[in-house]
């Protein structure tokens, strides 16, 4: 009877031991992502463009002044193999991407890049019907595109949305789309980052994954495992022009703000806060007293803008904003763009080694952001031995292209020494040192004298029309 029972116990536990191992091995394997795919393909169109040709094109084959005369013995086999250039043109297809059904009525998205300058928007769907679409609105900065289909009668597939705030680096995720005019092919990645901002567009976190996108996926979704669209597949990073594994979406939530301001408005509008900003380095960290890098480095105030108007100034380090942790320069942008306009917001800063809250009132980004300018040359001159370099009033272009109220030196030349090791080179002009403004060489040279020695020492300088924060170090 023993026997029996320990022969019974230990059938039940190899039993068990294989239903954990075989979980664990489901766990373990890869996503089958068919079901995902034969739910939400319907969904996803294929789109063309086409664009009429200028009018340069369309009157003549030939460069301008270049022309060939009516009536010459040529005249008839260029027409033959150019066309009549009397005739105008027809529009030629000049971009293709992808994108979806948002909802059922016939409300479409994609890229903005996809549509951009097209005298006529083509949507194919998955059972190869073509509709010509109306642009409702499109926003460059965000790069996305509202269309709009006469869908009666069609019985449309619409994707479900997910929520882009719950993704996680390392999840699973599908695209759709059409690369190299291939339509409806899936592929499948994880993510791989989240919140990355690119130089070229810093009021987008985008999500990050190693995804297969290429050519002709930009606009299509991008889906998590519950089938729901969590991105709009946007850029890619490359070399050669190709996938490399490194790909961007445009966050869904993001994508839905377009979306409704689009709807209500025709436009997007953004907030506007009037800094430069630059990321805080270990050493920049140390001289604005951080126990670590963190925060968004105020290198410039625009003049008349929010900031200005809230007490920003140039060494401050935000912190928080409208109660969100700025952790980089990055996050902030995006963090004041979706704020409403006229919004009173709170932003923890800190400024001398002390935190500081200043409340400040959100503007609409405007188009083009001008600075003023105009002010009278100085023509000082003069050498700092410590830190191996020399400095000389502005040039009255340089005062000019600085702004009123803002002061400097230029570098003029640079030795082996603290300031090169900071990186600071001949041409730069240095608008604060040890969070001190420059007024001139003169002045320069006597704070220079009082600098503190094996500190990290906050030094701002504009470079290319650019301003950042150096660190400069002086050895005893």
């Amino acid at each position: 009877m023993t026997q029996s029972k320990t022969t019974g116990a230990m059938i039940m536990a190899l039993l068990m031991w294989l239903m954990l191992s075989s979980t664990a091995h489901a766990r373990g394997g890869l996503p089958d992502f068919t079901e995902l795919v034969a739910e939400n393909g319907e969904a996803v169109v294929n789109i063309s463009t086409k664009s009429k040709p200028s009018e340069a094109m369309a009157s003549s084959p030939f460069p301008p002044g270049m022309e060939m005369p009516e009536g010459t013995p040529f005249d008839d086999f260029f027409r033959r193999f150019f066309g009549d250039p009397s005739q105008p043109r027809a529009p030629q297809p000049s971009s293709l991407g992808s994108g979806f059904v948002l909802s059922a009525d016939g409300f479409i998205l994609t890229n903005h890049h996809v549509i951009k300058d097209a005298d006529e928007i083509i949507v194919r769907f998955s059972d190869r019907t073509e509709l010509v679409a109306e642009l409702l609105g499109s926003d460059e900065r965000s790069d996305v595109a509202l269309l709009k289909v006469d869908a009666e009668g069609m019985n449309l597939k619409a994707v479900k949305l997910g929520d882009s705030n719950d993704l996680k680096v390392g999840e699973w995720v599908l695209a759709i789309g059409s690369p190299f005019g291939f339509d409806y092919s899936a592929t499948a990645g994880i993510v791989s980052a989240l919140g990355r901002s690119l130089p070229s567009d810093s009021y987008v976190p985008f999500i990050q994954t190693d995804v297969a996108i290429n050519p002709g996926n930009s606009g299509g979704p991008l889906f998590n495992l519950d089938g729901e669209v969590i991105g709009i597949n946007s850029q890619i990073y490359s070399r050669t022009g190709g996938f490399m594994g490194v790909s961007f979406a445009i966050p869904v939530d993001v994508v839905m703000d377009v979306v409704d301001q689009i709807k209500s408005q025709g436009y997007v509008s953004r907030g506007w806060l009037g800094v430069v900003i630059q990321d805080v380095t270990r050493e920049l960290a140390e001289s604005f007293g951080l126990s670590k890098p963190r925060g968004a480095l105020v290198s410039r105030v625009i003049a008349g803008s929010p900031a200005e108007k809230a007490g920003f100034q140039a060494g401050d380090v935000i912190l928080k904003f409208d109660d969100r942790t700025v952790d980089a320069s990055s996050d902030l942008p995006p963090i004041v763009g979706r704020t409403a306009i006229g919004k009173k917001s709170k932003a923890e800063i800190m400024r001398n080694n002390k935190m500081m809250t200043l409340s400040v009132v959100v503007e609409e980004l405007p188009e083009d952001e001008q600075i003023a300018s105009g002010s009278s040359p100085r023509t000082g001159q003069f050498h700092d031995s410590r830190l191996a370099m020399e400095v000389t009033d502005l040039s009255a272009e340089q005062r000019a292209e600085l702004g009123p109220n803002q002061s400097g030196v230029t570098v003029r030349k640079i030795e082996s020494g603290p300031a090169a090791e900071a990186g600071i080179a001949p041409g730069d002009v240095i608008l604060s040192i040890n969070n001190e403004k420059v007024v001139d060489a003169k002045q320069f040279i006597e704070v220079a004298k009082n600098l503190p020695t094996n500190k990290a020492i906050p030094v701002l300088v504009q470079r290319s029309g650019a301003s950042q924060f150096l660190a400069l170090k002086i050895p005893e």
